[in-house]
């Protein structure tokens, strides 16, 4: 097939231990899927079925990296999670074999245009702009389960500046990671490739340009990046 221009490499992240990358097919992330974080941002944190919205592969950011504050918003916010990475995919995946699935883990920030994205719920538009943005996903090295395992009791936070922001146990997600593929699967197919951002904890807030975020989930990894002057 010829194409009309080279549109350059894959997104891809490195994995941890080797010399190979993991190519990004497409990125996922579930909403509101920490009870506390639910509350915090004013909704029941029942069991509702749980809810996604996604981020362009090339917004993957890789660790260590400075992420220039975005244009375009006054409350740049940070949201820590475990990353999900899929080597299989298919539709209609029980619960019972979505975890074969998953290739490994690595650690995530689900950066948030929250302005824009707050105004776009109250228009009852869509908030991809609050959302997926450019470098708007920085993301660790991606550990294979072999080595860490499936995370389901790790703590995970985030200190901005030293400060602890953000602290929480993956014990606490609401729907668990298995879970979270299988409803997924209903509605999209799934990909060898595919990333799930599966949702942050309670103590999301404003970072501003100069800010140095480090963040882990204890047993996968730890990321540092810092917030660089803004885009003009």
């Amino acid at each position: 097939m010829k194409y009309a221009f080279d549109l350059g490499p894959v997104p891809a992240v490195p994995v941890a231990g080797t010399d190979m990358f993991f190519p990004i097919h497409r990125i996922y992330c579930v909403g509101r899927n920490y009870a506390e974080h639910a509350r915090e941002m004013g909704h029941d944190p029942e069991r509702e079925p749980p809810f996604f919205f996604s981020k362009p592969a090339d917004a993957v950011v890789q660790n260590h990296a400075t992420v220039p504050y975005p244009p375009e918003t006054q409350n740049l916010a940070h949201e820590i999670e475990l990353v999900a990475a899929l080597d299989k995919g298919g539709r209609n995946i029980a619960a019972e074999r979505a975890l074969d699935c998953v290739f490994g883990y690595g650690v995530g920030l689900d950066l948030t245009r929250r302005d824009l994205q707050s105004e776009a719920k109250k228009l009852g538009r869509p908030w991809d702009l609050g959302k997926g943005f450019d470098q708007s996903a920085p993301l660790t090295t991606l550990h294979p389960v072999g080595k860490v395992g499936h995370p389901e009791g790790n703590a995970i936070w985030l200190k901005v500046n030293g400060e602890l922001r953000q602290h929480s146990n993956t014990k606490h997600l609401i729907w668990a990671i298995a879970e979270q593929i299988a409803f997924l699967s209903r509605y999209v197919e799934l990909k060898a490739g595919d990333l799930i951002f599966t949702g942050t904890p309670e103590g999301v807030g404003p970072v501003k340009p100069g800010d140095l975020l480090q963040g882990a989930v204890d047993g996968v990894d730890q990321l540092t990046i810092r917030i660089g002057v803004p885009i003009v």
